[in-house]
């Protein structure tokens, strides 16, 4: 388990596992010197939830609560997505939530192509341990990875196969939070989920 901080809330430490077989990434992650955003970090937020796992969340970088905490969405959107995942009968401790960079750029800006970069096989990993027979990017700096040049705009919610699973672009709840008449689309985008789990299954 990784260690909780004095002030996390109770419900969520179970959040705190270190999944099977992921512990030595963590640690990997834990010590990264990889780019700037090692100096400025407080924690490193590798990642939460069980490995392996079929459904996988792959958002762009921790923000402040998250880099004190040390998990993934844990603030205000995150609990926007506990809402979401509530709606498709799914919850946090048995989907696998991380980012494409593992600590929080300063200011909570944009995640730079260089720290991508230097976090991309880490996602790598990550996604190797959890097998998911779905993974949603939640904006568009993950979604880049698999859907480059596209507009989130143009092709959130349509599901597109690589390598034997699939992948669904949706918005960050963050966007959600900022434009209300998003949470309707979201919540219609994570409604696609079920049917790509049972089809994948059948």
């Amino acid at each position: 388990m990784v260690e909780s901080r004095p002030n996390t809330p109770s419900s969520l430490a179970p959040l705190y596992e270190v999944p099977g077989g992921a512990a030595s990434l963590y640690e990997t992650i834990a010590d990264c010197p990889r780019c700037p955003l090692a100096r400025t970090r407080t924690r490193t937020v590798p990642g939460s939830g069980p490995l392996p796992c079929d459904l996988v969340f792959v958002g762009e970088g921790p923000g402040q609560r998250e880099d004190e905490l040390g998990l993934p969405f844990v603030g205000r959107s995150g609990q926007f997505l506990d809402e979401l995942l509530g709606s498709i009968g799914r919850s946090r401790q048995d989907v696998y939530v991380t980012n494409v960079v593992k600590c929080r750029p300063p200011g909570n800006r944009d995640p730079e192509p260089v720290e991508i970069g230097a976090c991309r096989d880490y996602l790598d990993q990550q996604l190797a341990l959890a097998r998911p027979t779905v993974v949603a990017t939640l904006g568009r700096y993950s979604m880049a990875r698999w859907f480059p040049g596209e507009r989130i705009s143009d092709i959130h919610g349509r599901e597109r196969q690589f390598e034997g699973r699939w992948v669904i672009p949706m918005y960050h709840p963050a966007a959600a939070l900022r434009n209300g008449s998003l949470r309707a689309v979201m919540k219609a985008d994570f409604a696609r989920i079920p049917d790509l789990l049972e089809a994948a299954a059948s």
